[in-house]
């Protein structure tokens, strides 16, 4: 009976406010979704790509390749998977949701990352969002890290330290930055909580992050976390640049 009437509900607020397409702003036939012509638009991120850090590649590679990035300076996280590109396409839907107030895409994004992560979601500990300046945090009134984190965690059945890290320092906008300098922008800048210490030593985690652009961020959240005593280190990201 409850079922019925929760269904009664939803199908009443669909009739007074129809849904609308994540990205186009165009009628779709359910909450939280895209519409045909911006789901073709999607480039959803498969093999063959880095083993470390997930960058596609753009030939058949044998598994277990890592790209020169890698293979030059190898990163603090074990690896790092992505749900999409971020281009012209998928830019649109992400900074909406990031900037936009559009919460309600949490749960959709999720389950497109919760599918990236597959292969090392069932083995870890626990799941940690990478933090916002509590100034960055006041302005926006909500962590999208921490939002996809929360529904990651309760598909995979996992915990989620939205606590465990805290940005000690608000870094400057990274977009024009080169690679170098965005590691020297974000070094120093996340501290481990003290009383989340004993919730990291000797687990193996999840960063979860929007969008991965060089891995300066997340590579500096993970070098943190390992110091803490933290096992290892995964990154799931919505979306890495090519």
């Amino acid at each position: 009976m409850a079922f019925s009437v929760k269904s009664s509900a939803i199908k009443a607020v669909d009739f007074i406010l129809p849904p609308l397409c994540l990205m186009c702003d165009e009628p779709v036939g359910g909450m939280a979704t895209l519409c045909p012509e911006c789901w073709k638009q999607i480039q959803f991120i498969a093999p063959p790509f880095c083993a470390c850090c997930g960058a596609s590649f753009e030939i058949p590679v044998s598994e277990g390749t890592l790209c020169g990035a890698c293979l030059n300076e190898a990163p603090h996280f074990e690896s790092a998977r992505a749900a999409m590109l971020y281009d012209d396409a998928s830019r649109k839907l992400i900074l909406g949701f990031k900037h936009n107030d559009r919460t309600y895409a949490a749960k959709a994004l999720a389950v497109w990352m919760h599918r990236a992560g597959s292969e090392f979601l069932e083995s870890i500990d626990a799941l940690v969002p990478v933090p916002l300046h509590r100034w960055r945090l006041f302005h926006r009134r909500y962590n999208q890290s921490a939002l996809l984190a929360q529904h990651i965690g309760e598909m995979a059945h996992k915990p989620v330290l939205p606590d465990a890290l805290k940005r000690v320092r608000d870094t400057p906008p990274q977009g024009h930055l080169k690679r170098k300098e965005r590691q020297e922008n974000v070094k120093g800048a996340f501290e481990i909580s003290a009383r989340n210490k004993n919730d990291v030593e000797g687990k193996t985690l999840v960063l979860i992050d929007d969008v991965m652009t060089t891995g300066a961020t997340v590579n500096e959240c993970s070098r943190v976390l390992l110091k803490a005593g933290a096992k290892q280190v995964h990154v799931l990201t919505l979306s890495r640049v090519k």
